[in-house]
């Protein structure tokens, strides 16, 4: 098997686990109308990466954490973000204020946008590694969150009631600052801590080359997928 396929096999294996996890998610949920609110960003992302898996193909590690950050929001759709099982168990374990399940959420919601922003912007924009790329990956990631806040908001406002779930506040007033802030401290985190192994994975998936250091950084011209 070559390389390229051995990737296009690992790809199909995580879209196949993804769609089984959704239809697990949307049996008896907790809350059909906040199911349908929290895995929509899951199912929307999924579709535009397959529609453009042929035309961009991302690197495995962007698709891995994807599919992560997909089940998060799976799981959370089913139990409710603020009732997840094991959030509870470590509230009450540990005697915390609140299940911490959101938060965690909204770290990985800066987190993998993070790779996905950098991966883009590597391939398709003159942007190079360094301060700029980090600091742009951040601030678009900020956006993201922000817009994701204002969507929460018009659910409040259009549904009432119905949206409490999906808002997840827990009675918390500062719960929307946290969500950013946190979002923020993932998108940071993912950069410091991926960005070699991110560069790698870049590198396997446009070239078949082995692991290991590029030899040099994808430019421009590295969105199309190499000849077969």
């Amino acid at each position: 098997m070559t390389t390229d396929a051995a990737h296009r096999k690992f790809h199909l294996a995580l879209l196949a686990s993804g769609a089984a996890i959704l239809v697990w998610s949307g049996v008896v949920p907790r809350d059909r109308l906040t199911w349908v609110l929290e895995v929509m960003p899951a199912v929307v992302g999924g579709i535009l990466l397959v529609a453009t898996y042929r035309r961009f193909t991302f690197s495995t590690l962007v698709y891995v954490l994807a599919w992560f950050f997909a089940i998060i929001l799976m799981v959370g759709g089913h139990w409710t973000y603020a009732e997840m099982p094991l959030g509870n168990w470590l509230r009450d374990a540990l005697d915390l204020e609140r299940n911490y399940y959101d938060r965690f959420g909204h770290f990985f919601q800066g987190f993998v946008p993070a790779i996905v922003a950098r991966e883009v912007l590597l391939r398709t924009s003159p942007l190079k590694r360094g301060k700029w790329l980090f600091a742009v990956v951040v601030f678009t990631c900020l956006s993201v969150s922000a817009l994701y806040e204002l969507v929460e908001w018009s659910a409040a406002m259009l549904l009432g009631e119905s949206a409490e779930q999906f808002l997840g506040t827990q009675g918390d007033p500062w719960d929307t600052q946290w969500d950013m802030f946190l979002a923020l401290c993932g998108a940071v985190v993912a950069q410091l801590a991926l960005a070699g192994l991110h560069d790698r994975s870049m590198r396997r998936v446009l070239t078949g080359a082995p692991p290991g250091p590029p030899d040099r950084p994808p430019g421009p011209t590295d969105g199309s997928r190499p000849a077969e």
